[in-house]
Formats: structure tokens, sequence, C-alpha cells
């Protein structure tokens, strides 16, 4: 999936082809009920072309042929639509199942030792070590090690992750490859559950199912078409009290024109490639359901350690006590973590080169490292030349400085206390028996949340942010990041009852999330999506996945759900707004010679009966493949009001519905006379 914005190659459009002539299959139709009556009537034609003189007879052979061919061509047009649309969910499908390998693993032994299996036999639970430079056979979490991890395979991003032990970043996904270290990882799916195996299955639709919104559009079709169907069947009846007589092509013709055939063409077609939209974004959506609920979400509630800042603590500044300058400060702080592989120890190394130190790496090479153990608090190194360098708790560091018989400089609480008040940790740096300084780590916020969250609220979205950390950390987090309102210290039965007041006050809800503690709020929310780099648990919880674990992909997320929506009313409105065109060329066309008062009607001025209908009809097949680029991109959205977005729909999709037809209908009847 390196690639996600899949373009309408040559194999698409030609198994799309092929795939509109399979989907005539009645078994098939007959889930489209609009176009399965168009089906109908194409059979009658078809009768009608073998024995003309069935139903009566009366129209030429030539023009039940050429109402045979349209009908024939409006079904394929139709098929066609839905076809290209799943043709691209398979496309990516495909792309998915070349990332998939017949991998080796090496799982644990009972006698402690590795033995080399297949990826495919490893089951639920099994203990496997992966190392730098090989696959990781299956989805899995990491009980222990750290290692950098390529993603690529799946998320189509080339930088790598850390994956470690513990924590909100300890989930592997199958089919990616760890580049440096090692982790030892227990398995948490079988063989065809995998992450993998279930995004090959969504994007291949074949757990789609009909979304509400569809259903409801879907009965209203079948609704309009059925009272079409009793309006064309007592027009026999009617005809004959005036002496006119109406033959069954016309009727036909007539029928397949009022029903509402654009619309019920390109109703699949729209769902499919709302999903396919999506996946474009690098978001897996679990169902269209999801995707169509995005676009009428009202709150968003927001995790924040991984989903709005890094979760883990970063070095963001070096503070000096006791008149040491903050490049001393540097200097011995990325001294004693040239070493340190945690996430905190590699913020300082960064930090301190941004500000242009590089340091002495023979002192770290030449020394004993010292590594961070909970009893002690501290890490740091001793020096050859027998200095000792000590960072962690300014509690743990000033015990360690007393006992080397140092003091305890002036300005060392005051200003740790600052940065605790702040909402950051304090990690107190010592050379020998004096200390030199402060590390402030903070949960650093992602870049470009605020402007994105500013975005959301100009779509009318509110963003409350839920933390497990004290007010204080949580409002300085809040602030930075833009939010409209924060729950600090809460647990996973307060997200959910945050959701469940949002609910009961007729909101839908959206939760992005990444931890296991998060999986019931995203269970419970109406739009749950989990970061890809989150635990297993939150992943199988949640409706939509998303594989950036960019928690601000909701606003793209968002904007797809309200361009499903507003695709579905747009053509609709244009679907129903045609049949204003198609009544005035058919039906004064089929009284006209009975009733000469009808030409009045004909305002397009048509040619000849005959020539109306058949214009009425190329113009009903034609029209649906010249929507299908529309249906598959969606109609442009724009944040503004509801009211302004109708008025807009309405002038474009209403009243063009009914200019389009007439323009299209008269060229067409031009170019039937030509013919003729």
């Amino acid at each position: 999936m390196s690639q996600r914005n899949q373009t309408l190659g040559g194999p698409i459009v030609r198994q799309a082809l092929k795939e509109s002539v399979l989907k005539l299959d009645p078994r098939v139709m007959i889930r489209n009920p609009v176009m399965f009556v168009v089906e109908i009537g194409f059979a009658v034609m078809l009768l009608l072309i073998a024995v003309p003189d069935a139903f009566g007879g009366g129209a030429p052979v030539w023009f039940n042929v050429a109402v045979a061919v349209i009908l024939l061509v409006t079904l394929l047009f139709a098929n066609f639509a839905e076809a290209l649309a799943e043709g691209r969910g398979k496309a990516q499908a495909d792309s998915l199942k070349r990332s998939k390998r017949d991998v080796v693993a090496y799982r644990e032994s009972g006698s402690g030792g590795l033995k080399e299996v297949p990826a495919s036999e490893l089951r639920k639970g099994d203990l496997v070590r992966v190392e730098a430079g090989q696959w990781i056979p299956g989805d899995g979490e990491v009980v222990e090690g750290l290692a950098s991890v390529d993603e690529s395979a799946i998320t189509g991003e080339s930088a790598p992750v850390i994956k470690e032990a513990g924590g909100d970043f300890s989930s592997v996904t199958g089919g990616t490859k760890v580049l440096s270290d090692w982790i030892r990882v227990r398995m948490t799916s079988d063989p065809g559950e995998s992450f993998l195996d279930r995004m090959i299955a969504l994007v291949e639709g074949a757990k789609r199912q009909k979304t509400p919104n569809e259903i409801a559009l879907s009965t209203v079709l079948t609704s309009l078409t059925l009272i079409f169907l009793m309006v064309v069947a007592t027009l026999p009846f009617l005809g004959g009290y005036l002496g006119v007589p109406l033959e069954v092509p016309v009727l036909i013709a007539l029928l397949v024109c009022l029903i509402p055939t654009t619309i019920g063409g390109l109703l699949s077609a729209i769902g499919i490639a709302g999903m396919d939209r999506v996946t474009q974004f690098n978001v897996i959506a679990m169902s269209g359901k999801a995707v169509e609920a995005a676009g009428d979400i009202n709150t968003i509630i927001l995790d924040k350690t991984g989903t709005i800042t890094f979760g883990n603590r970063m070095a963001s500044e070096f503070v000096s006590v006791g008149g040491w300058s903050e490049t001393a400060v540097a200097e011995w702080a990325l001294a004693g973590s040239l070493q340190d592989e945690t996430p905190e120890g590699r913020s300082v190394v960064e930090l301190a080169r941004r500000m242009g130190i590089a340091g002495d790496p023979s002192l770290a090479q030449s020394g004993e490292w010292i590594e961070f153990r909970a009893e002690t608090r501290m890490s740091g190194i001793d020096l050859q030349d027998g200095r000792s360098v000590r960072k962690g708790s300014v509690d743990a560091v000033k015990t360690w400085v007393r006992q080397k018989g140092g003091s305890i400089p002036d300005d060392l609480d005051a200003k740790s206390d600052r940065i605790a008040s702040a909402g950051g940790t304090p990690l107190a740096v010592a050379l020998d028996e004096r200390i030199v300084g402060l590390i402030y780590l903070k949960d650093t916020v992602k870049p470009g949340m605020k402007e994105r969250f500013e975005q959301m609220r100009q779509m009318g979205i509110r963003t409350i942010m839920c933390t497990g950390d004290n007010p204080l950390t949580a409002q300085t987090i809040a602030r930075e990041a833009g939010v409209d309102d924060f729950i600090a210290e809460s647990r996973p039965e307060d997200k959910i009852a945050v959701i469940k007041r949002e609910q009961a006050q007729g909101k839908l809800v959206a939760m992005t999330g990444d931890g296991t503690n998060d999986a019931p709020a995203l269970a419970q929310a109406d739009v749950g999506i989990a970061m890809n780099s989150g635990t297993v648990a939150a992943k199988e919880a949640a409706n939509m996945v998303d594989l950036d674990s960019d928690p601000s992909k909701i606003i793209e997320v968002v904007s797809i759900g309200k361009q499903l929506l507003m695709t579905r009313g747009a053509l609709t409105t244009f679907s129903i707004a045609n049949d204003v065109a198609k009544y005035f060329a058919i039906i004064p066309a089929m009284f006209m010679a009975a009733i000469p008062q009808m030409d009045a009607l004909n305002v397009m001025r048509l040619d000849s009966p005959m020539s109306a209908i058949l214009s009425a009809l190329i113009f009903n097949a034609v029209i649906i493949p010249l929507l299908i680029p529309l249906a598959m991109k969606g109609v442009a959205y724009k944040a503004q009001s509801s009211a302004r977005l109708l008025r807009r729909n309405l002038l474009v999709y209403g009243l063009g519905g009914v200019i389009v037809p007439f323009a299209g209908i008269k060229l067409i009847d031009l170019a039937v006379m030509w013919m003729v």
C-alpha cells in the first residue's frame, strides 16, 4: 500500500468491463430493485424481437431492437460503475497481498531455545524472537526488547518507528521488518486472522454492508419504482378510453425513463467509492457505516498520550542551577545519555545536538555505563578519569550527591518545582558531588495539532481531550494543543461516560485512541479511530484504523463522510430532476396523435414520437457513465452551514438536473433525425 491514490488504469477498466457483463445475472441484479426492473424490461423487449406479435405487437421491429439495445447499454453502464469502484478496492487488496510474505519464525521452545518454523504454524500466545533484518511473522505484542521497525509495507511511510515492550507502542504487525536491535514478541492472532488479512478482506469489499442512509435511500428508490410501475400499468386503460393505442415498448421506455435509474445505477458505486477514498488517506474503515457516520460527527474525544502527544517524555530544555551554564548542563547531560537507549535518553542526545553540542563519544566508550534501576531511579556513567555523571529523579540525585559529601544548590528546588507546575518532569544532572542542572522533560504535542483542531472548530466539531494526568499538566497540554475542553485524571469509565453524555444529547461522537484503556470508549463511540501504533485491543475495538497514527486525520475522515452524504443527495436530486425533462419528451409523444393539444407540451420540438422516446432513453443510458467520475470522486466539500450547502446543491444539481436533460435530449433527437 505504498501508493493508495490508485488511478483508473487499463487493467482495472478491462476487469470492470468484464464484471459489468457478469453482473447481468438476475441473482445479482435483484439486489438493486431499480436496475432489476430495467432488466425485466430488457427481457420483455427480447421477447418482442423474437415474437413480434407478442402482447399485441404494434411497434416496428427496428424500434424494438433499438429500445432493447439502449436498455442493455443502460444495464451495462450501471454495472460498470459498480465494478469500477470495486476494482479500485481489489487493486489495493492485491497490493496488500503482495506485502504478505512466507517468512520463517524463530519460536521459543519449552527448553528455552529457538526453533525455526514457518510463520503459518504460529498460534496465538506463541513467543518468537525477531532480530535486525528479519520480518515479523505475525501480529503481536512486544514483551521484551526495543527495535526500529519498517512499517512501509502497511502504512506507506518510509520512516521507521520504534517498538518497545510496555506502553502504547508495543503492538507490531505481521509483514513489517525489524531494522535494528531485537524484540521478543507474543503472537496475538492465528493464521488468517491478522490485521493484514482483515485489511485485505475489507478493501475487497467482502464484508461491506449497506449503511442506514443507503438502506433508507434504497427504500425510497424502490418505492418510487413501484409507484411509477403502477402508474405506467394503468396507462393502457387510459389510452384505450381515449382511443390511443400504447405499445408495450413505449410503456417500457416510459417506465425506464421515469424510475430513478441514474441514482439506482450509481448508488452502490457511491458507497464503495466512499470507503475507497478513506483508504487513500491511509485509514482502513471496517464498515461503510463508520464512514457515513463520520459525516455527521459533532464531538471528538481524544486520548492525550500517543494521540495528541508523542506519548514519550522528551527533553525540551536544559535548566542550569548553582551558577553553571546551560551549555555545561547540556554537555554533562549528553555524556550521561550517549549509551541510554530509552526514549528520554535519545531525546536528550537529540536536544544537545540541536544546540550544536556533539559531545565526546570517547568518554562514553571508555567509561562504565550505569543502567537505570527502579531502586536507584538514576542512570549515568563512571568515566575512566574517576569522575561520575548521574541523571535521574531530583530526590534520588540529591541523595547521591549528599552521600558523596556535596551540597545542594539553593535554586534547585524552586526550578524543579517550576518545571513540575508546568506539567513537565524534572531530571537532575550531577557531576560527582555537584548538581549542575535540570533536564526539562515533557510530553510533546505533535506538530500541527493546534491548526488542525482549529479546522475542526470551523467545521462545527467540538474537541475534548481525556487524560490520566493531573489537572495542571492536562491544562498545559490542552492549551498547547488548542482543544476546546479537557478532562483530567480520567479513567476508562470516565471516557465512556463522556461519550454517553454527548450521545444522550443527540450528538454523534468520534473517539481516537491507541491504548488498551481506550478500547471500551472506542467501542462505545459512533466512530472509533485507533492509531496503528497502538495496542491490539484498541484496533480490535475501533471501526477505523489510522495507519499513520495521526489523530488529526479525523478531519479527512469527516470530510469524506460529508462528501459521501452530499454525493448521494446531489445525485438523487439530479436523478429525480431529470424526470421533468423526460416527462416533456415522452408524454407528448405518446398522446400527440390522438390529442393534438398535447403538442403544446412538446417544448423541445422533438422531431417525432419515435425519436422523442429513443432520445429520452439514450440520454437516460448515457448520463450514467458521464456521472461515474462524480460518484467516484465525490461532491466537493467546503466547511459551511447545512443551509448553504442545501441551497448550493439545489441550485447546481436540482436546476442542473432539469436544464441538462432538456439540452441533451434535444441534441440526441437532432442526431437521431440526422441518422434516420
